[in-house]
């Protein structure tokens, strides 16, 4: 873990600094002040995950908090793990994967996304975690067809009749030498492969099901013609970076918003700054900007970098 800590000074020139500070590049009077906030960051493990955390530790830094960066704390499981011990104060979650990954409730792939926020957060008050927030963008599953497939079948989102689906599953059964990549999560979850099947009323063969170890490797396999079908996350930039259409959802899967997942202990400290600091990130991040800073983050760019750029655009008045 790498602290990012201001240098301890007299409570009368700290003071003194802050003000200066939030009415310079802060964004004047109206910008959050964090100052005196002690708080450990944390992420699953992925790059959205990476970038969204990376944003969070920059605009907290910058609004007068001290940070610990935890980023990278692992899969679901462990990352939720880490919050409710109090190993990492806060991090994003998406209110599907919370509600069926963390709670055990069944998935609504027709729920509306603000009654799903809202009752993941019902549920974490127990744990005294706080849910701040809601994405307009939603990072769902979803699958994609290779560049040839793609422009055989033409799938278009503003098509009522588009290949949906239902369609996808028609074709797998009709064409048994078709393979479909998956990330072994995906196979494993409840709001993964599982929901296609029940959506579709069609189990995908074993001998049409190629399981790797991470998405990364998924879409290499599909964008060369290896894979005629990949599983991909909606808002992952390699769908264009490998010319992959993706199928129309229709109520298959299930809606991932981001919010801001925070113990109550750290966000008592600040709620309104807190609140706050958060509408101001996820208010700038639309559906086509996580896509495109997803994108320059798996193109090599620095997170931090990439990060740094969105608060100085952005959050910085």
């Amino acid at each position: 873990m790498t602290r990012r800590s201001r240098s301890r000074f007299p409570t009368t020139l700290i003071t003194a600094i802050t003000v200066a500070l939030a009415a310079g590049a802060c964004g004047g009077d109206d910008a959050p002040d964090l100052s005196g906030v002690e708080i450990t960051v944390g992420s699953r493990d992925f790059t959205e995950q990476y970038l969204l955390s990376a944003i969070l530790i920059e605009a907290l830094d910058e609004y007068g908090a001290d940070v610990v960066d935890a980023t990278d704390t692992g899969d679901i499981a462990t990352t939720r793990d880490a919050l409710t011990s109090g190993d990492i104060d806060a991090y994003w979650e998406y209110n599907s994967a919370a509600l069926v990954e963390v709670f055990g409730r069944p998935g609504d792939p027709e729920a509306d996304p603000d009654d799903l926020t809202d009752e993941a957060a019902e549920l974490d008050a127990a744990n005294d975690i706080a849910w701040i927030g809601r994405s307009t963008f939603s990072n769902t599953y979803g699958f994609a067809l290779s560049p040839g497939l793609g422009e055989e079948h033409q799938p278009n989102r503003y098509d009522p009749d588009a290949f949906d689906l239902a369609d996808l599953a028609d074709l797998l059964d009709d064409e048994t030498d078709l393979t479909v990549c998956v990330e072994d999560a995906f196979v494993e979850r409840a709001d993964g492969l599982a929901l296609f099947e029940q959506g579709t009323g069609f189990t995908i063969p074993d001998d049409q099901l190629v399981v790797l170890d991470s998405i990364e490797e998924v879409y290499p396999m599909v964008g060369d013609g290896d894979c005629d079908v990949a599983e991909v996350f909606t808002t992952d930039p390699q769908i264009a970076e490998y010319g992959l259409d993706v199928i129309e959802n229709h109520g298959v899967f299930l809606t991932y918003n981001a919010s801001l997942t925070i113990r109550d202990e750290v966000y008592a400290q600040s709620p309104e700054a807190f609140d706050d600091l958060v509408d101001d990130i996820l208010g700038a991040l639309s559906r086509q900007r996580i896509i495109e800073l997803n994108g320059r983050v798996t193109a090599g760019e620095p997170v931090a970098e990439v990060a740094d750029d969105f608060v100085d655009e952005y959050l910085d008045d």
